[in-house]
């Protein structure tokens, strides 16, 4: 009876001891989906139109068509980038904007949809970026891009962020990763 006590003594230490090495189940916590690029940049979050105080706008929009509109700027007063934009230019010189306000629409729609952005009033209905940029297929479009004149658009779009506060010192990241968005396009902006 001693060694029958003993023996399930041993087995009940044994039992405890295995089931004390067995591995700790862990609770795998879903990992939160990182921020878009829209929702970085202000998001869904409303706020006054400062071009029409009346209405009320994203604001992830409104500084993504800050940038654009910043850019535009930069890019029409760069002589190396003016040959894509006869068509632009020659309206301008009329008095005739309608061309740059689409032109404007236009690029802030892409950067909404391309940065993440799911508000269907902001969808970007243009045309694909390859027509868009090949002057046989979009008659606005003046001559087909090189990749030294591509670099220079993202160059201009970088003083265009940094004309509205968003430069590499204060948030690499957040330009590093338009950046990068843009660079995603090359591959069909470029054409020559």
């Amino acid at each position: 009876m001693k060694k029958t006590k003993l023996a399930f003594a041993a087995a009940l230490l044994m039992l405890l001891g295995v089931s004390s090495c067995k591995k700790e189940e862990t609770k795998t916590e879903p990992q939160p989906t990182p921020a878009t690029l829209y929702t970085r940049v202000g998001g869904t979050t409303m706020v006054a139109d400062p071009n029409n105080p009346s209405q009320m706008i994203e604001a992830g929009r409104l500084t993504l068509r800050a940038v654009v509109d910043s850019s535009i700027l930069i890019i029409a007063a760069d002589p190396q980038m003016t040959k894509y934009f006869p068509v632009l230019f020659a309206e301008l010189g009329t008095g005739n904007t309608n061309g740059l306000t689409a032109l404007s629409k236009n690029l802030t729609d892409f950067m909404c949809a391309a940065t993440g952005c799911k508000n269907a009033k902001y969808a970007y209905v243009g045309l694909n970026m390859k027509d868009a940029h090949n002057p046989a297929k979009h008659n606005r479009m003046g001559v087909k891009a090189t990749a030294a004149d591509f670099d220079k658009f993202v160059g201009n779009i970088g003083a265009g962020l940094a004309k509205n506060g968003v430069t590499s010192a204060n948030n690499k990241q957040l330009v590093d990763d338009l950046v990068a968005l843009l660079y995603t396009t090359k591959a069909d902006i470029v054409q020559q």
